[in-house]
């Protein structure tokens, strides 16, 4: 017999929306006032998803004080002009109210800051279908997945047993295994095939139709 949720958490950039070009931008401005000049946007797609300060260390060398300074240029840029260099992936909208139709109840855990995951969800008409939406801090505190996930379970009183989460990184499907959580990984966000799989989620969904799909038959009626 299927195991079915009543709560279901998704992550936003890569899984919600499509934030390509407004997060490589923001790290392209950032890493050019380290004097360090990055052409092709498409090198920068491995900062999509995980924690800032974590990629800045690990693909350029930075120090925690420098990338926490990084983080902060970061913020110049997307909060100007990069969170609204975005795009809602084409069905998203679909699967969610057809979701709440089915009385699923809905939130978003994202290592990205609430302040900035708040203002891109209510950009793109989304505010409606989610029940709380849970980040990180601007503090750079709170940045690792499975910490928001907690912090969702705890802030909304929920189970991990009766929830699962989407997601289209390791992160999302690490971050829910340390809470024994069920997941879904997407294939059409950015992490790769290979990153998925080793990460073994339940379940994978190749493309936004797909997971409505096995949504479909995973919500709890």
């Amino acid at each position: 017999m299927t195991k079915t949720y009543s709560h279901i958490l998704f992550d936003l950039d890569g899984t919600l929306t499509d934030p390509k070009l407004g997060i490589t931008s923001a790290i392209q401005y950032s890493l050019s006032k380290f004097d360090i000049q990055v052409d092709n946007l498409d090198v920068l797609d491995p900062f999509i998803g995980p924690p800032l300060a974590g990629s800045f260390k690990e693909y350029y060398g930075f120090t925690d004080e420098m990338a926490t300074q990084a983080i902060a240029y970061y913020r110049e840029y997307f909060a100007e002009r990069g969170m609204y260099e975005n795009e809602r992936y084409e069905g998203i909208k679909e699967v969610l109210a057809s979701l709440k139709e089915q009385g699923a109840l809905l939130y978003v855990a994202t290592s990205k800051p609430t302040f900035f995951a708040e203002k891109i969800i209510l950009y793109f008409e989304l505010s409606e279908y989610f029940e709380f939406i849970g980040g990180s801090n601007l503090d750079n505190t709170r940045v690792d997945k499975g910490e928001v996930i907690e912090h969702v379970l705890l802030s909304c009183g929920l189970s991990a047993e009766d929830a699962i989460m989407i997601g289209d990184r390791k992160h999302d499907i690490i971050g829910a295994k340390r809470h024994g959580m069920d997941s879904i990984g997407v294939g059409y966000g950015y992490g790769s095939k290979e990153e998925l799989k080793f990460a073994e989620p339940t379940y994978l969904a190749a493309t936004v139709e797909e997971l409505g799909l096995l949504l479909a038959r995973l919500v709890r009626k």
